[in-house]
């Protein structure tokens, strides 16, 4: 299927990163022009220096790309600190949860920010951030609240931009690893690899998809779970 993306322009915010990377292959491979954004990115024509916890960051690297490009067709962000860099004996501490929920929700709302505007007067866009599925387990509050809260932005988002042409959803990886396993225990997600997700990504960011609001998950969602 051609997914219709030559000569856009997508900004992979996270792009660096062990999920962003093959999103950015992926979508470079789709005929796409991909701009890499990051913390520690190094100047060049196809990257961006963005840290999504300063607004001012976000607002420049966003401005630099449109100067750049002349627009953003496709916005993804990957961006957020690795759940294995959360302290699990600090699950519940507020200033970790507060940390966190920064790091991945609030960050992906300042970039959203910045991008959506153009995205509207243009008539159209395609916006995907990754969340997972801790989102709808308990047991470890930071996980859970940071990925709640980044699915409850974006639906709300979504639900703004209805009819705009912009179109805006969540993708929930499990356990991610290069060979994800058939297996799914119960109580527990899908495995999934940084491809399949790249996969769902680029189908989600092409104009053949009029999906919008929606927080997909990828391989299969938590066994024996009942989510309302």
């Amino acid at each position: 299927m051609d997914l219709e993306l030559t000569d856009s322009v997508a900004l992979v915010v996270g792009g660096q990163g062990y999920i962003g990377s093959a999103v950015a292959d992926r979508l470079r491979r789709e005929g796409a022009s991909v701009v890499i954004a990051s913390r520690s990115a190094d100047p060049g024509p196809d990257t961006v220096r963005l840290d999504t916890g300063d607004a001012g960051s976000v607002e420049r690297a966003v401005a630099e790309v449109v100067d750049r490009h002349g627009h953003i067709d496709v916005l993804v962000v990957t961006a957020a600190p690795a759940a294995g860099t959360l302290d699990p004996g600090r699950a519940s501490d507020p200033e970790q949860v507060l940390h966190a929920i920064d790091g991945k929700a609030l960050g992906f709302l300042r970039v959203a920010n910045a991008v959506l505007p153009g995205m509207r007067a243009a008539g159209h866009g395609r916006v995907v951030v990754l969340s997972g599925q801790n989102a709808y387990l308990t047991g470890n509050v930071t996980t859970s609240v940071r990925n709640a809260a980044t699915n409850v932005i974006a639906k709300n988002l979504a639900d703004e931009l209805a009819g705009s042409g912009v179109t805006l959803n969540v993708v929930n990886p499990g356990t991610v690893t290069d060979t994800p396993s058939a297996e799914v225990a119960p109580g527990r997600g899908g495995e999934s690899s940084p491809e399949q997700i790249a996969d769902l990504v680029a189908f989600l960011s092409s104009p053949r998809s009029v999906v919008s609001g929606e927080s997909i998950s990828i391989a299969h969602r938590v066994l024996g779970a009942v989510v309302l």
